[in-house]
């Protein structure tokens, strides 16, 4: 067998053509919202304030920012679809490369490492087809020769495509799993046995009369603005039964809601001086990512336990709980701030009504949630001691699940270095 080096610009092209986001040539397409490094394309319909370009069935997609860059894909849609402009598409010439023997090709080791060196500049640098292009690659001469190499990877990769199935069923399992236990705890389910052995709890029916007596007190003392009344819950938003003990009631009854607000760029500071200031996205877990950004002029502070909810932009709908002791937050975030009920329980409600709140969402550009969206969420209340026995419940049950998930991506990074051998021996092939 005979290889060649040869530059991917002699049989890839790059499809050149922009279109303005509200061209009527591209009216109606879906757009390519990411490509994940698995190599799977999502689509969407939400539209961009981005140029375009077009992408055509067969054509080699390549993401070239952000966390996704250098993923890639062959989009083998029966539609054009469109991309922004930080990606690249590429059609390519059938009489020189393979597709098959291409798309093995691409996801080798040695092409990614020839990439790296040939994009300089680390996640700030975007891939282009200037950088792709030119590259030089060993590759078989002939189309006979290329399948023969992509059939001898096939053959030997048997073994792993059927284990990588099964480990990312096994994922999905666990995320079915996660989502029984929050589900259950939500409606009561996960308690049954310690409600039994716990008849004379005081029912979470006085405790919403005292949520409602501290709002009062906080409203006089001006720590709180008197709000509008919720309007009361309709038949068709009890979706379940819930134990006698509970209630249930809009989640503004319960706790203070805080948005925040925008803070110009001069105002910033990145020297570690002034009040911490998160600008978003929040995510899922109790940590907050690293602060990287400062301001001596706070508008709107969330405190330690506040659950934060991104709100607007990458991550919507995402929580977790606020440890530090200030924090100012951007329009991109809202602070929930449980009133006398445990942050804990309300963190896991909303983690659990995550797909709920987002399926809520108002706009038709940037997604966003707005205060009613989680002001006007029903919500079941247990009894203060349930909702603690509840969250124990929940955090060794969640430690459970996720060190499941934790065994099972380290044995899908195990069979994918197994792949990346059984990859370069067919490549190596001469």
């Amino acid at each position: 067998m005979s290889w060649k080096k040869r530059k991917l610009g002699e049989f890839l092209t790059n499809r050149e053509l922009r279109f303005k986001p509200k061209d009527k040539a591209i009216e109606g397409l879906k757009r390519i919202e990411k490509i994940d490094f698995s190599g799977i394309i999502y689509l969407s319909d939400k539209p961009s304030n981005t140029d375009m370009i077009l992408v055509k069935k067969g054509d080699l997609v390549i993401s070239g920012i952000n966390v996704e860059k250098g993923a890639m894909s062959v989009y083998q849609g029966s539609e054009d679809v469109t991309a922004t402009i930080h990606y690249s598409s590429y059609s390519y010439d059938e009489k020189k490369i393979d597709i098959e023997f291409l798309k093995m090709f691409l996801k080798s080791q040695d092409f990614i490492e020839a990439l790296k060196e040939q994009v300089p500049g680390g996640i700030k640098t975007e891939i282009k087809p200037k950088h792709l292009l030119p590259l030089e690659v060993y590759i078989p001469t002939t189309l006979s020769e290329q399948r023969n190499v992509v059939n001898l990877f096939n053959n030997k990769n048997l073994t792993n495509i059927k284990v990588s199935s099964e480990l990312d069923r096994q994922l999905d399992l666990i995320k079915q799993l996660r989502q029984s236990f929050l589900r259950e705890a939500m409606q009561g389910k996960l308690t049954e046995e310690w409600r039994k052995q716990n008849p004379n709890t005081e029912p979470a029916s006085a405790l919403l009369q005292r949520i409602k007596k501290e709002k009062d007190k906080l409203i006089k003392e001006g720590k709180l603005k008197k709000k509008k009344p919720l309007p009361p819950i309709k038949d068709d938003e009890i979706p379940f039964q819930i134990p006698e003990t509970w209630v249930r009631c809009r989640l503004g009854e319960v706790i203070d809601l805080i948005s925040g607000q925008h803070i110009e760029e001069k105002d910033y500071n990145i020297n570690e001086e002034g009040y911490p200031y998160l600008t978003g996205p929040s995510d899922f877990g109790k940590i907050y990512p690293t602060i990287t950004r400062w301001t001596t002029k706070p508008k709107v502070f969330a405190i330690k336990n506040d659950v934060m909810i991104t709100v607007k932009g990458a991550g919507v709908g995402k929580t977790n709980l606020c440890n530090l002791e200030q924090l100012v937050i951007s329009r991109q975030l809202m602070a929930i701030r449980p009133l006398v009920i445990s942050n804990d329980f309300i963190h896991y409600f909303l983690v659990n009504s995550l797909e709920l709140i987002q399926s809520d969402m108002n706009g038709t550009g940037i997604p966003g949630i707005s205060r009613e969206n989680i002001l006007f969420k029903t919500v079941a209340i247990p009894p203060l001691s349930e909702q603690k026995k509840i969250v124990e419940s929940l955090d060794s049950l969640m430690k459970y699940c996720n060190d499941l998930e934790l065994s099972i991506k380290q044995s899908k990074e195990q069979n994918e270095k197994l792949l990346q051998v059984v990859l370069k021996e067919a490549l190596e092939v001469e």
